[in-house]
């Protein structure tokens, strides 16, 4: 959702754990661009309290009773405009990360990531970026990898990783690989900077809108 420039970035947190929920709020409320304009305890109550309050980002467990996260992230994300949104969960990877990635998740955090990465993770999805905990991204990856693709993934797959520049594929392969940026600066030998902007339009590239995907593209494109 669009806002003014110097207004506070609304946030919702759905979650069925009360202390879980508290947790959050403190943690949000200490950053004084983010102002928590709501809470629910199930799917549900969520999704009506997103229809009345209307924030920029979502806080979401992934596992609720009365109506579990992914289906109401397939239900937010259905709205003429939806919230961007931030899956929370106590594991580090599991099936329903994928399928909530596919339907439109902005982002996936363990409940046990530090504070300020929570704050962070915040601003960068309502900026509209993605972010994914590193060891959630980790272990996605290396579940990719052991799958076979299906033969039309890999001509597609194939198709849009030739345009990719050399060092562009570079930045890939080590993408695809599970490598922060900072690994991937400091082995290729770039600033920050610029291993940000190559990954960017990789991403474009290779039509993709996270890292997750971008591994799994140049896994089917046989460049891993």
């Amino acid at each position: 959702m669009n806002q003014p420039a110097d207004a506070p970035i609304r946030v919702v947190i759905i979650d069925d754990d009360a202390l879980v929920r508290t947790a959050l709020a403190m943690i949000l409320r200490d950053d004084t661009t983010i102002e928590v304009v709501g809470e629910a305890a199930d799917g549900q109550a969520g999704l009506d309290l997103v229809g009345r309050v209307a924030p920029d980002v979502v806080l979401m467990d992934i596992r609720m009773p009365r109506l579990d996260g992914l289906e109401a992230l397939g239900r937010l994300m259905a709205r003429p405009v939806p919230a961007k949104v931030i899956m929370l969960t106590t594991f580090d990877a599991d099936d329903l990360v994928l399928r909530a990635l596919g339907d439109g998740a902005s982002g996936f955090l363990l409940k046990h990531t530090p504070p300020a990465e929570i704050v962070a993770a915040v601003h960068r999805v309502a900026a509209g970026e993605h972010m994914l905990s590193p060891s959630v991204t980790a272990q996605l990856i290396a579940r990719l990898r052991k799958t076979a693709p299906e033969p039309q993934r890999v001509l597609q797959a194939q198709a849009l990783a030739v345009t990719l520049t050399d060092r562009e594929r570079d930045v890939a392969i080590a993408v695809g690989e599970g490598k922060l940026n900072a690994q991937i600066a400091a082995e290729l030998h770039l600033s920050m900077a610029t291993v940000k902007a190559h990954v960017s339009r990789i991403m474009t590239k290779l039509v993709v809108t996270n890292r997750v995907q971008l591994a799994n593209r140049i896994h089917d494109a046989g460049l891993l």
